[in-house]
């Protein structure tokens, strides 16, 4: 065979290899208005995620802007969608059109905003730049044959069917959200990881619940919570504890690649989890350091190395949580002198000059420094019990 029918050769099996992923998809296209899809949002058809909901961040000027464009009949890009097994349709991207239309008409009902917007209220049109007499109206203020044309207002929506491989639904929802400035990579996740299997995701979201976990993570300011900052500690959590082998250097791809293990659609190939055991693990585990040191469970040593700061060090989060799994069956949470030897000895590992080094600067993130600090705190706390 000549170097040409060799190159012919492997373009025909490149081919064939995109054509085979080609089958795994089934798409439509519609044109639906925007009345059209806020009776289905409100029917309960069109299900816009609450995890993805919280993503709405547009302003009310932006927000403005897209109805103005809706009346002047500007091209509006398409809204993405994926039907699910009942035949509803679960958005995947538009949330920012969606919502500003919602918000139009008073069916928005968005608690994490500030300020934040409940159902009834409706937008009060503001920085329109072309037609700027509209600036200062809501809806009922713009006459019926405007309200109409905004009922009418048609987009293209784009509609992956259910008969679909999960995973290429995955990738889509995956790839038309990344590069949002808006989006944090565990509220990319919480989006994406149900569209393979919920459960995982689910169970996260559940446990960043407990309230002793809440307790040794309560320095976290509100705005790390809205970004989900709290589920990806219990992603970590679990990620470190059960697949830290396969740790390099990137965290984000690490926690991604572990949920995507975990939530595999093909069960031969998905990586075994025990919920009930991992959930008793993860509830012990938490309030241990709830009952050691509480609020300051992740914080660091000040600099005179005599008392704890109010705060939050994700490299303390890390070591701590990990060194202690091996002597955790042997721990009694109810035993307070064990309780009170522990909390000791995690203020005298805190305050080390060696650990402080360990968990202070930049470029901390290697696997051989996240083992360093983990060893650190394992060899410490196994001298003390």
């Amino acid at each position: 065979m000549t170097s040409l029918d060799t190159q012919e050769s492997r373009i025909v099996e490149l081919i064939n290899a995109v054509d085979n992923q080609i089958k795994k998809v089934h798409t439509q296209s519609l044109d639906i208005s925007f009345n059209e899809l806020l009776d289905m949002y409100k029917s309960g058809e069109l299900n816009i995620n609450p995890d993805y909901q919280r993503l709405f961040q547009w302003s009310e000027g932006a927000r403005s802007r897209f109805i103005e464009s809706l009346l002047l009949e500007m091209p509006v890009p398409p809204i993405y969608v994926i039907e699910e097994s009942d035949g509803k349709y679960m958005l995947i991207d538009g949330l920012q059109r969606i919502s500003s239309y919602l918000h139009l008409r008073g069916e928005l009902e968005a608690e994490h905003l500030d300020p934040p917007i409940h159902r009834g209220e409706k937008l009060i049109l503001r920085e329109c730049d072309i037609v700027q007499e509209l600036n200062g109206k809501t809806f009922d203020h713009l006459g019926t044959a405007l309200q109409i044309r905004l009922k009418r207002a048609f987009v293209r929506v784009e509609v992956v069917r259910k008969g679909s491989d999960p995973k290429f639904r995955y990738h889509m929802f995956k790839r038309l959200n990344t590069g949002g400035l808006l989006l944090t990579h565990q509220q990319l996740r919480n989006c994406t990881i149900r569209l393979l299997d919920p459960t995982f995701n689910d169970f996260i979201i559940n446990l960043s619940k407990e309230a002793a976990f809440r307790e040794c993570i309560m320095s976290l300011n509100q705005e790390r919570v809205l970004e989900a900052y709290d589920q990806e500690l219990v992603l970590r959590f679990f990620a470190l504890k059960n697949y830290r082998d396969k740790f390099e250097h990137d965290v984000a791809d690490f926690l991604t690649e572990y949920m995507e293990a975990v939530s595999e659609p093909d069960l031969e190939k998905r990586l075994s989890f025990n919920y009930e055991q991992e959930k008793d693990i993860f509830c012990k585990t938490f309030l241990i350091f709830q009952k050691t040191l509480g609020e300051y469970a992740f914080a660091a040593a000040n600099r005179a190395r005599e008392t704890l700061t109010r705060g939050f060090a994700v490299y303390h989060f890390e070591a701590f949580t990990i060194g202690l799994q091996p002597y955790l069956e042997q721990l009694d949470p109810s035993n307070d002198v064990m309780i009170e030897n522990l909390e000791n000895t995690f203020r005298s590992i805190k305050c080390d000059e060696q650990f402080v080094r360990m968990t202070t600067g930049g470029g901390k993130n290697s696997r051989g420094l996240l083992r360093d600090r983990i060893d650190f705190v394992k060899d410490r706390i196994q001298s003390a019990i």
